[in-house]
């Protein structure tokens, strides 16, 4: 089948890329390759992680309307995996408006032109941080989520609301999956293990927000993709899933396998709580497993691998 990927050039988005054309499926990508990061993070990933591989490259802005209809209307296009996005709570809390304008409105177009192409299936990146300040863990999709804490969290909310919206009247087939704290090779320069794997390599401080006090699913990028296409493959109808590790860690282990693995500790400047986050995110992934998936990568392995990506890309010495 031939798959649209937005946001390809992304972390998830690629890695969704290479394993669909590895077991042979035709991928279209289309990204804007912004400067929410550094841009040469996410070219790198086009040329070299995913070098050697066939893929059509749109580079533009999902909220292109002319755009989504020309690649929709020549691609041909089976099915979506939409996950274009500005992500990050704490961004969101100084541009609400630029978040609400690209993941709304731009998931609106993809929406519009799924049902106007008769797309298969339709699986979009919603967010673990539409549980708010649940209390309730692990957090099931069965709990209510009227209560987000920051822009980007209220923006990926009403993508679901929309997306159900697009369902009941056209009928189309389309899921929302609540990612859980994404890591692995490759990934973003703005999340917690980038920045505190920079840190220590350049003996700086790493910030500890609630002092430590924080847990998290930490999702692997391999279990996160599997995930994905098994969703992408299965699902009919409308629903929401939870996409995430199956044990709960504290964020004071996860920077312990991280300075075991860097071979140094970090020097740790505790901080009390930031606005927009939470203390816990746990996932209740029953769900997803009754579609055949697990995730099997633990932090021990997957930091492993992560520090070991980071030192290669960065020609750091071993």
């Amino acid at each position: 089948m031939k798959v649209l990927i937005t946001g390809g050039a992304g972390f998830i988005g690629s890695a969704c890329a290479k394993k669909l054309m590895d077991r042979g499926d035709r991928v279209v990508i289309i990204d804007n390759f912004n400067d929410y990061y550094d841009s040469t993070l996410k070219e790198a990933r086009i040329k070299k992680f995913l070098k050697g591989y066939k893929f059509k490259l749109y580079r533009g802005d999902i909220r292109d309307e002319k755009l989504i209809e020309k690649i929709f209307k020549h691609e041909k296009i089976d099915k979506v995996i939409h996950l274009a996005a500005m992500a990050g709570v704490r961004n969101s809390l100084l541009n609400p408006k630029l978040y609400f304008d690209v993941n709304v409105m731009g998931s609106l177009n993809l929406l519009q032109a799924a049902v106007k192409y008769k797309i298969k299936n339709f699986v979009f990146a919603s967010s673990s941080s539409v549980y708010g300040n649940n209390t309730k863990t692990p957090f099931s999709e069965t709990d209510p989520v009227d209560t987000q804490i920051s822009p980007y969290a209220a923006s990926k909310k009403a993508d679901e609301l929309i997306a159900h919206v697009y369902h009941h009247i056209y009928g189309l087939n389309i899921t929302a999956l609540r990612f859980f704290t994404v890591y692995g090779p490759w990934g973003r320069p703005d999340m917690a293990l980038f920045l505190f794997t920079d840190a220590i390599a350049h003996d700086k401080p790493i910030n500890v927000f609630n002092r430590g006090k924080m847990s998290r699913n930490f999702s692997y990028i391999d279990d996160i993709v599997s995930g994905t296409l098994t969703v992408l493959d299965k699902c009919k109808g409308y629903g929401v899933m939870n996409i995430g590790g199956d044990k709960e860690e504290t964020l004071m282990r996860y920077i312990e396998v991280l300075e075991e693995n860097m071979g140094k500790k970090a020097k740790k400047k505790m901080l009390p709580m930031q606005p927009g986050d939470v203390p816990t995110t746990v996932a209740d992934i029953k769900k997803l497993r009754k579609l055949g998936w697990k995730p099997t990568t633990r932090i021990e392995k997957g930091i492993g691998n992560w520090v070991e990506w980071y030192k290669e890309y960065y020609k750091m010495s071993k």
